[in-house]
């Protein structure tokens, strides 16, 4: 962009006034900054479409040469990144990622190294994930870092065992600039995410004596024990190799014995860290609370809510949603829905996961009217819903019929862009074409594929048979060829009907 200032002597006998005050912003400059950013974000739209529908790499090459679009690194980035959270097409990412790593000059960002190899990984061409990180180490071997062990290695453990995500993480050596304890840390986090907390600490017991282990990789793996009398031995470990627990590791051993209904040994542990000049945090309170629900007092668990407070620690949403959980879970949705209004009261912004706490209940009460008036009030207040909302409420929808509810949650999420496309997607199309509403899901299908996103086969199929019963075959077509687009295995099969009654050669 050429910007062109055609009276010079006006500018500088009257300067231009920037206005640094956000709240007062000049607004031509709001205007120039607001333009660049719908061009990029156009740019980034259209190039997302070409490498996603791109039957080649060379069509692909083609396409973005056409359109002339510089390939900066914030675009190439923010393409990834929509490529990864709609599931874009890997091997179109792949051709993308590499050629514009051909260019001249260019390195990748470290972001979109590790973005490229997520979208590889999910789709489980680790073979290509190993040439790209060959290459990277040849050109610039500093993008290779402990994140890049982590979101490779989570994507080996997915669908590997452990043994092979090892042996994936002894790859790194030749790999990574410093191999050092994080690399380690990225391991343990791993296993303690994709497998078990067992299998995190039995690899770190057969390599410890590799490295010498920091307070982060004690953290790592002293949560989630399930064993209030195996944690303590943990602790006692770290204890004795000169680690000084922090916040976090008191943490996480609150949260053991809160799990295992040890109020009164959690409530010792808050007291020791005090002892040593430790504040408990908000996390360490809402352990707490957790512990009271699971012991079956919800109003103690509200109580710490005012202890929280004498301590000088606020309790944050999370805190409020862990009381409200108690109270739903005893059926007292009266006095969790006050505490929501006092949340709101505070100034904080109850999200979907305490609206879900009340989701959850309407949805095994089978109360469609109270589900969709707390949806209703969910969208007034502009608190999106995610995955887990939207499917209470389809279920539901689906459960009693209700096809212009479902429509109207299926029309919030494309318009604002909340939920899986994919899992509403295909409790939609059941009930639209369980009640023959085949123009509804002849639309829903072509807005799915808008956003970039694939279909499901069933969900196809089931449109499909519909659409050869109604005899609408240039909308199945229309269908098959968008499905053709995401290198689907479903082709639509030219079949020629004939109709016997008006064949003479057939009466």
């Amino acid at each position: 962009m050429i910007l062109r200032f055609t009276n010079l002597h006006h500018l500088q006998s009257k300067p231009y006034n920037f206005n640094p005050n956000p709240r007062n912003p000049n607004p031509l400059l709001s205007q120039f900054f607001s333009s660049i950013s719908t061009s990029i974000d156009e740019h980034v739209e259209r190039v997302f479409h070409i490498v996603n529908r791109s039957e080649s790499s060379l069509k692909l090459k083609e396409s973005l040469k056409e359109t002339q679009i510089h390939l900066s690194n914030d675009l190439i980035d923010r393409v990834l990144k929509r490529i990864r959270f709609s599931h874009g097409n890997p091997i179109r990412a792949l051709d993308f990622f590499n050629y514009t790593a051909k260019k001249k000059q260019f390195f990748h960002t470290p972001y979109s190294l590790d973005t490229m190899l997520y979208v590889l990984g999910r789709s489980r061409r680790f073979g290509e994930i190993l040439e790209v990180l060959k290459e990277i180490r040849r050109k610039d071997r500093n993008l290779i870092t402990p994140r890049t062990v982590q979101v490779v290695l989570a994507r080996v453990a997915k669908c590997c065992s452990v043994r092979q995500t090892v042996e994936w993480f002894r790859k790194f050596r030749k790999l990574v600039p410093e191999f050092d304890v994080n690399c380690y840390n990225a391991l343990f986090r791993t296993l303690c995410q994709e497998k078990s907390m067992s299998d995190a600490r039995n690899v770190y017991h057969s390599l410890k004596h590799e490295f010498r282990p920091n307070l982060h990789t004690f953290n790592i793996l002293l949560s989630g024990w399930k064993s209030s009398e195996e944690a303590d031995g943990f602790f006692d470990e770290m204890v004795k190799m000169g680690v000084e627990p922090d916040v976090v590791s008191y943490n996480c051993l609150v949260d053991v014995y809160c799990k295992s209904r040890e109020i009164e040994k959690a409530l010792k542990v808050v007291d020791k860290m005090r002892d040593e000049g430790i504040s408990p945090d908000v996390i360490t309170y809402t352990s707490i609370i957790g512990g009271f629900g699971l012991a079956g007092q919800p109003d103690k668990a509200r109580d710490m809510l005012k202890e929280m407070k004498e301590y000088g620690c606020y309790p944050d949403v999370a805190a409020y949603n862990a009381v409200i959980r108690n109270f739903c879970i005893t059926k007292r949705l009266g006095d969790a829905y006050n505490l929501m209004d006092a949340m709101a009261d505070k100034g904080l912004i109850p999200n979907a996961t305490t609206y879900n706490l009340f989701f959850r209940c309407y949805y095994w009460s089978n109360d469609l009217q109270r589900s969709w008036d707390l949806y209703g009030r969910m969208m007034k207040d502009g608190c999106l819903p995610n995955t887990q909302s939207c499917m209470f409420l389809i279920r539901l929808f689906r459960r009693h019929e209700k096809a212009e509810m479902a429509m109207v949650l299926w029309n919030d999420m494309v318009e604002k862009g909340f939920g899986s496309y994919i899992l509403v997607s295909d409790v939609l199309f059941d009930l639209l074409c369980d009640m023959g509403k085949l123009d509804e899901a002849e639309k829903c299908f072509l807005q799915m594929v808008e956003k970039g996103q694939k279909p499901s086969n069933v969900s196809f199929k089931r449109i499909k048979v519909l659409m050869e019963l109604a005899n609408r075959q240039d909308a199945l077509k229309n269908l098959s060829d968008q499905m053709a687009l995401f290198g689907s295995a479903i082709r639509r099969q030219e079949t020629v009907e004939i109709d016997i009654l008006s064949d003479p050669h057939l009466c």
